[in-house]
């Protein structure tokens, strides 16, 4: 069993909480503008992410579950890139994440707000396709003056994943997943993404984030329940009770309880395998994708490179899944053949990820197992979760001209750069948010070193507590999606900060101290509801649309949103961040800034070069026919156009990944 390991919190971290209470009264006078500041209300000295160790579980505890690390991020690989983790064989992982870690398609790829409530689509509906005219989705006749505000549609611009269907069993000769249909008709029980009855595929409520540098996040999602501390079966760590894995112990086979810290990325891998939404039809179980997937060839309907950074080796001699996960995992997570009676419902104490306005309003909750599964069946959610996590650690982008420049190459940026970079850690205070080598306060540094509760000024001197790293921006109004400020599937607060006023910190884990915390009570003014964790900029060049709703197309529109301080920043008061106001930045140094921005980019990231090389996959790339009408399948289903991208070895590609909508970054 593993229990759960404490994070050390640094020694000075008394000191620095002095030094952050400091700047915070200096950011009410005006004079800072970085969290971890000096009293002097400098930013502080650049450093290169290479200064920063890449988070993991403890060893200890990591080695205990895993055998062969190598093969499980192999294991990882495979499983991220490999479509028939999809119910439909046509959904892999990196199927909203294969454009430099994020999602660049154009047609099917707007949700309509159902976060908000709204199942109307304003900006084009299923199988639209998105144009440069339908950016930023947020208008002003000035963009530079929030009080401009014109044409505004609360639609989402997202990624496409599966169609409505309910699980009906797996395919033994390992085809689709045998789902039936359900209408998505609005007035059905449905949510909208259907033409003329015919069902398109769902599109997410949030965009998709990018995956490249998360390890470095404390929690991962937008709205950060994915936990830290990852129970091996889904998304919510400590907060699910039930969690469960099975483990081998004097020849019995035993429930034991997951407790490994440093995982927020096993956490998310956890959440999209089983999403209605995202790659599976609804009431599928992990059990069922293992049974699947266990004696067919890794990625066999997809082509590795010979010189694949990780998956090369096993080019030629492909193994099995289930042989790769006995290399991979100690046996007894794996080696009993005695079968576990699921009937009751034992195993299946995973809880959906999806959010809830995000469902499917009439389908059966209850998932599908059978009556009986091996342990390795009932251990796949572990074997995935952990196999991806240890692979997305890998995605590390840390040779920007930025972290040369930090590194001490002066001649790395441009003069214009160099400009940008001082109008970040200055007059557009970008560092107040934006912080650290990660580029995030939301960071595993910032947040175990500077606490997972904060506090900022606020107006008529009150002081307003918040969940490190997570911030209402003014992106959208906070009624739309209430980000952190939601709800855990056992109706507990996202936010630590509530869980903390709630008395509920025993669910945290981590490392969770109340006493290093800053303290919070009943009545003490909040700034959750509305807030969203601060993504990581590197690579920025090549992740659009931006923001939770992906709102934005090009840098440039980013960069006018901050100037006029936010676009919903006065309707969503007293919560948005204090910094949220008009900044006064001229053109020219907007163009800095976006010049800034660039020198984010890691190359090897643009040509797709090791680590960030990949398996072939072709990936549905909207419905044949238009927003008007769509052409059927044999199924009657809106038939998929499928876009293939090839296998990229060690060397990379000979092209360059484009921006989104191929705009270039200082259009508006």
């Amino acid at each position: 069993m593993i229990t759960t390991e404490e994070i050390c919190v640094p020694a000075r971290q008394r000191v620095i909480r002095h030094v952050r209470q400091a700047s915070l009264i200096g950011l009410a006078v005006g004079m800072g503008v970085l969290q971890a500041q000096a009293s002097t209300g400098e930013p502080a000295p650049l450093a290169s992410l290479k200064t920063v160790p890449v988070p993991a579980p403890p060893p200890d505890q990591l080695a205990a579950i895993v055998q062969d690390k190598r093969a499980a991020i192999q294991l990882g690989k495979a499983l991220f890139w490999d479509t028939r983790v999809g119910s439909d064989n046509k959904t892999a992982c990196a199927t909203c994440h294969f454009h430099a870690g994020a999602d660049n398609r154009v047609k099917n790829q707007i949700n309509p707000g159902l976060l908000a409530g709204d199942k109307t689509f304003q900006l084009g509906g299923p199988n639209a396709t998105l144009t440069a005219a339908d950016f930023p989705l947020t208008r002003f006749a000035n963009p530079d003056l929030a009080g401009t505000r014109g044409r505004d549609v609360n639609d989402v611009v997202s990624s496409q994943g599966v169609l409505t269907t309910l699980f009906g069993g797996i395919d033994s000769r390992g085809g689709p997943d045998r789902c039936s249909n359900v209408p998505d008709v609005v007035g059905h029980g449905g949510s909208g993404f259907s033409l003329g009855g015919v069902n398109t595929r769902r599109v997410e409520p949030r965009n998709a984030p990018g995956i490249f540098n998360a390890v470095f996040n404390f929690r991962n999602f937008w709205d950060g329940r994915g936990n830290n501390m990852t129970n091996g079966i889904d998304p919510f760590g400590l907060r699910n009770t039930d969690a469960q894995v099975w483990t081998l112990q004097n020849g019995v086979v035993r429930p034991a309880r997951m407790t490994l810290s440093g995982s927020a990325l096993g956490s998310v891998a956890s959440g999209p395998p089983l999403s209605e939404n995202e790659m599976s039809c609804r009431n599928r179980s992990f059990a069922n994708l293992g049974r699947k997937l266990a004696g067919s060839k890794l990625l066999a309907d997809q082509r590795i490179a010979p010189d694949d950074s990780v998956l090369g080796p096993l080019a030629r001699n492909t193994p099995t899944y289930a042989e790769l996960v006995k290399q991979a995992y100690r046996p007894e997570y794996w080696r009993s053949g005695v079968r576990i009676n699921v009937a009751t419902g034992e195993v299946q104490r995973a809880r959906q990820s999806d959010l809830e306005r995000s469902r499917h309003d009439r389908s059966s909750q209850r998932p599908q197992n059978g009556d009986q599964i091996s342990q390795a069946e009932a251990n796949f959610s572990l074997f995935f979760s952990l196999a991806v996590q240890l692979y997305q650690a890998t995605l590390v982008s840390d040779d920007t001209p930025f972290d040369r420049y930090a590194a001490g190459n002066k001649q790395a940026l441009t003069t214009q750069q160099v400009r940008g970079l001082t109008i970040f850690r200055g007059p557009a205070q970008c560092v107040r948010c934006h912080a650290g080598p990660e580029l995030t306060s939301a960071s595993v540094s910032n947040v175990t070193a500077e606490g997972r509760l904060d506090q900022r000024p606020g107006a008529n001197n009150s002081v307003f507590r918040y969940d490190n790293g997570f911030f209402n921006t003014g992106v959208r109004p906070t009624a739309d999606d209430p980000g952190v400020g939601g709800l855990d599937p056992f109706g507990n607060p996202l936010s630590e900060t509530r869980m903390a006023i709630a008395g509920k910190t025993a669910l945290l884990g981590s490392g969770f101290d109340p006493a290093k915390e800053v303290p919070v009570t009943t009545g003490a003014p909040l700034a959750i509801d509305g807030a969203f964790k601060t993504p990581g900029l590197r690579n920025v060049e090549l992740t659009g649309p931006y923001f939770h709703n992906g709102g934005k197309s090009t840098l440039m529109q980013v960069v006018d949103f901050y100037n006029r301080g936010g676009d919903f920043t006065a309707a969503n008061q007293p919560v948005p961040d204090p910094t949220m106001r008009p900044l006064g930045l001229t053109q020219p140094q907007k163009d800095d800034l976006v010049a800034f921005l660039l020198s984010l980019t890691d190359e090897r990231v643009r040509f797709q070069r090791a680590p960030f090389d990949h398996p072939s996959i072709c990936v549905p790339d909207g419905q044949e026919g238009d927003a008007r009408a769509v052409v059927t399948d044999a199924a009657g289903n809106a038939k998929d156009v499928m876009r293939c991208i090839g296998a990229v070895g060690t060397r990379g590609a000979a092209a360059a990944l484009p921006t989104f909508l191929r705009l270039s970054p200082f259009a508006r």
